[in-house]
């Protein structure tokens, strides 16, 4: 068993491990970046449309307009310290991975270009504004790259494809990570003073996603186990437009450059529910409108989709229509959507400059996962109580500036800003920390658990758990849930859980590159995350932003101004065998920090 030793690891390679590997490295610490993929396959490069910034280059803006929809767009669940933090900092975070190289789009004077974007107002949500930084519909790709290269350019360490499958901890101390060399299969032990995990999310749980084969929770799943709570598991972001059938993510910025959505009566429907911002609203707005129009019978044909419509033909008619001067040719729709146009025309077949687009709201984005505080350290209660040795950035964390619905662009905000922000604070932690001493045999449990698998000899193939969890995901806990729906699921999910724990097998028994062993082991971590998925979602009796109760109809903000957390009883098994039974608190106060000086900032009706 090789034993490495780092004063910081990284656990993903992603815009938000990247960014706090940079942080710390340049801090003076000694950093290792620990990633299952190679670090540009990383799923930040899948985010197309913008990164939101007050830059206010082609209109008048400001962090506060920002901060106003952050917290309107997270239906007040937003903790407003960070939120604060989020689009103050956002600023300098942009123009520093422009000094950094990177190629954003450029306004005929030279600044960086920007367009609307869905939930972004000026003047406290009186009008649209261009406030999304973007680089064509590459904007995630040109950062993941611009960021690796300065890792690259600082001497940062890379284990590429190494697959961290558990936490070690002594005491209540963080002490390292386990991991697997996926090209020998075998483990290896990483000690350190500090861990930050920025694993990404777990859309993968859901049949419909916009999420890569690889975003299966392993980071949430595995810091659950060893005790270390999890935050806001019932918000998970349904996008309002991913490619029909497949969950291919469209962006946004589809929408800000004029695109509009129209049902099966030919109708630009969304003026329904949003009169004022139409198909600009927020996303979980947006989702729910369309699942609605396609329940009414609204669909194309009939069907579970709609069109999301951005030919010059339509749009312009509909910008002439809304009294703007702005029009738009099939040259700017190919200069300003290249990877759109391209997605289409290869797995649709639609050109996207001449028809309409088919699309359905596709599973896409966690808002809770593991507590932070604005420095990106791990907390473990409602009194925010530090976990030594522990951090999180980017979508695995739950600092909760997103709270119960994150406006687009902001995912990538949120990456750079609170991975530089615990970057810095793990170079600060571990110049004062010691080596704590590693625990004995801190692989024996995740050795069993990868054992149990290769030698298990049922009957079911992981694969088929995975597809009946997916499709039971989607249709009871998707944009619209209830309890009955949701309790079927979860005695749904237990027994699958139940079969993967004593009838699985796998055909490929052998270390180098297993994939079928280690998409096994995903699984165990997909099925946990959605049994505390669906708990936390059955204990909040109320509805708010992504999490959308047909039975409990109404935000209830005298009762659920609060974040919900999920713990693990510290007498179950790591690797449980039954039923999980998390410890469901539901003290932990939503940060009203801005409303206190601002009324603007106090829940109200939130329409668009």
């Amino acid at each position: 068993m090789k034993t490495h030793q780092y004063e910081a690891l990284i656990v993903g390679a992603g815009g938000a491990g990247l960014m706090a590997a940079l942080y710390a490295t340049k801090g003076g610490a000694k950093v290792a970046v620990i990633s299952k993929l190679y670090p540009t396959r990383s799923h930040t490069g899948t985010a197309q449309g913008g990164i939101g910034a007050a830059l206010g280059n082609l209109e008048e803006d400001s962090p506060l307009w920002h901060a106003y929809d952050t917290v309107k767009g997270g239906d007040y669940l937003a903790d407003q310290n960070a939120v604060k933090v989020l689009t103050e900092e956002a600023i300098d975070a942009v123009i520093e991975l422009e000094h950094m190289g990177l190629p954003f789009d450029r306004t005929d004077d030279g600044k960086i270009s920007q367009r609307r974007f869905g939930g972004h107002t000026s003047n406290f949500g009186k009008a649209p504004v261009r406030r999304a930084a973007h680089a064509a519909d590459r904007t995630g790709h040109m950062i993941l790259q611009t960021l690796y290269q300065q890792c690259i350019k600082h001497n940062v360490t890379f284990f590429d494809e190494f697959h961290m499958v558990d936490l070690i901890r002594n005491g209540n101390t963080v002490v390292g990570v386990v991991a697997l060399e996926l090209g020998t299969g075998e483990l290896h032990i990483f000690h350190s003073k500090a861990t930050l995990f920025a694993t990404g999310g777990w859309g993968r749980v859901w049949s419909v996603t916009s999420n890569a084969h690889s975003l299966t929770g392993d980071g949430a799943a595995v810091v659950y186990r060893r005790n270390v709570p999890l935050q806001d598991l019932e918000f998970y972001q349904i996008h309002p437009t991913g490619i029909y059938k497949m969950g291919i993510l469209i962006t946004e910025g589809v929408r800000g450059e004029g695109g509009v959505l129209i049902n099966g009566r030919g109708e630009r429907f969304m003026e329904k529910y949003a009169p004022n911002i139409k198909d600009l609203a927020s996303r979980d707005v947006v989702s729910r409108s369309i699942y609605l129009e396609i329940r009414d019978g609204n669909g194309i044909k009939g069907k579970d989709y709609v069109y999301l419509d951005v030919t010059p033909a339509t749009v312009n008619r509909y910008l002439a229509e809304a009294g703007e001067t702005r029009r738009i040719t099939e040259e700017d729709v190919e200069k300003k959507l290249p990877d759109i146009l391209e997605f289409c025309r290869v797995y649709l077949g639609v050109d996207p400059v001449k028809e309409p687009m088919p699309i359905q709201p596709t599973a896409h984005y966690a808002m809770g996962g593991i507590p932070t505080n604005v420095d990106g350290a791990a907390v473990s209660d409602e009194n925010w109580t530090v976990i030594p040795g522990l951090y999180a950035a980017g979508e695995c964390a739950c600092v909760s500036c997103h709270g119960a619905n994150r406006l687009g662009t902001n995912s990538l905000v949120d990456l750079i800003v609170f991975g530089r922000r615990g970057g810095k604070a793990i170079a600060e932690y571990v110049k004062k920390a010691d080596y704590v001493p590693l625990p004995a045999s801190p692989e024996k449990e995740v050795t069993a658990e990868f054992e149990r698998i290769r030698s298990s000899q049922g009957k079911t193939r992981p694969g088929e758990l995975r597809q009946i969890m997916q499709k039971t995901m989607m249709a009871d806990v998707g944009v619209f849930r209830e309890e009955k729906g949701m309790k079927a699921a979860l005695e749904t999910l237990r027994e699958l859980k139940h079969r993967y724990n004593t009838d699985i097998h796998i055909d490929d028994k052998g270390q180098k590159f297993n994939t079928d062993l280690v998409e096994a082991w995903e699984l165990g971590c997909l099925l946990d995350l959605a049994e505390l998925t669906t708990i936390s979602a059955l204990n909040r009796t109320e509805s708010r932003g992504g999490h959308s109760r047909e039975d409990y109809p109404k935000r209830d903000d005298e009762n659920w101004l609060v974040h919900s957390l999920l713990t693990k009883p510290e007498t179950e098994e790591v690797y449980a065998k039954g039923a999980q039974n998390p410890i469901v608190n539901c003290d932990k106060k939503v940060d009203m920090s801005l409303a206190e000086t601002d009324e603007r900032f106090k829940p109200k009706v939130r329409t668009y």
